[in-house]
């Protein structure tokens, strides 16, 4: 084998090298994502002090989460966003009192003792016959199981107060029945992993305990609603197949024997001339 041969089988051999890619680099890459279901919700809004109703559109996005524990405070995400301009909430014509926020709720069934989520978010102070805007920032649903299991959600109300318990304008679901439905979760502590945070969120803000929409039986339904799936969600490792990538050392071992054979031959034809 002559030296030309030798070095070109080298070059060859980091090429290989070069383009493999190690299965490491898209096993860590792999993440867990968390379901979003968004539908179009119909509400009827009633407000203090006036007769008549706002018929109002809102597009609910859902996510869940993917770590739910029995005994431990969990988050649904809620974000609202009107259909269109035309189908808005407006403030009443009494006005709406400073610091009144929206109360948004998730229906929960499928399990006992669990038949709601609740958050809170912030809105802006408004003039009467203004449409009010909904938060721009997701927000946090809380709620605690005290089972495990399986349980099913869907959008439910919304409502406009001071206080949870005292709402000024209540919006309640039209179209429960044509809402779609996702299955969540719940394991208990042994289903978690070891490194998981397990500390519940102590958050201050005042929520009810009850869902005021009414609680009836749901069916799962599709009827053209969306699901996505993005990414962002926590990392699971993978598996059996992180480690070093065996392609690599094989192909590293081989390059350094044929650069060894290149400079052994070069060696013995030097001392053969001299």
């Amino acid at each position: 084998m002559s030296i030309r041969s030798i070095l070109s089988a080298a070059t060859l051999v980091g090429g290989l090298i070069s383009v493999c890619q190690p299965v490491y680099a898209s096993a860590a890459g792999l993440q867990r994502d968390a379901l979003v279901v968004t539908d179009i919700v119909d509400y009827e809004c009633t407000a203090d002090g006036e007769a008549e109703k706002q018929e109002i559109k809102v597009k609910v996005e859902l996510t869940m989460p993917t770590d739910a524990t029995a005994g431990k405070q969990m988050t649904i995400n809620w974000r609202g966003t009107y259909f269109d301009d035309t189908t808005a909430l407006r403030v009443p014509a009494a006005g709406l009192a400073v610091g009144t926020k929206l109360y948004a709720y998730a229906s929960i069934s499928g399990l006992a003792k669990l038949t709601s989520a609740t958050g809170v978010g912030e809105i802006a102070s408004l003039t009467p016959g203004e449409s009010i805007p909904l938060p721009l920032a997701e927000v946090p649903l809380k709620t605690t199981s005290a089972n495990a299991g399986t349980a099913t959600v869907r959008p439910a109300a919304i409502n406009f107060g001071t206080r949870p318990t005292e709402p000024t304008i209540e919006c309640e679901v039209k179209n429960a029945d044509d809402l779609t439905t996702y299955n969540l979760t719940i394991g208990t502590v042994d289903d978690r992993p070891a490194d998981s945070d397990t500390a519940s969120d102590t958050s201050s803000q005042e929520l009810p305990s009850q869902e005021p929409a009414d609680d009836t039986a749901i069916e799962t339904t599709r009827n053209g609603k969306v699901s996505k799936t993005p990414s962002g969600g926590v990392a699971t490792g993978g598996g059996g197949e992180v480690g070093p990538d065996g392609r690599v050392l094989v192909l590293t071992g081989l390059l350094l024997t044929l650069t060894a054979a290149a400079g052994l031959l070069l060696s013995r034809r030097r001392l053969s001339e001299g």
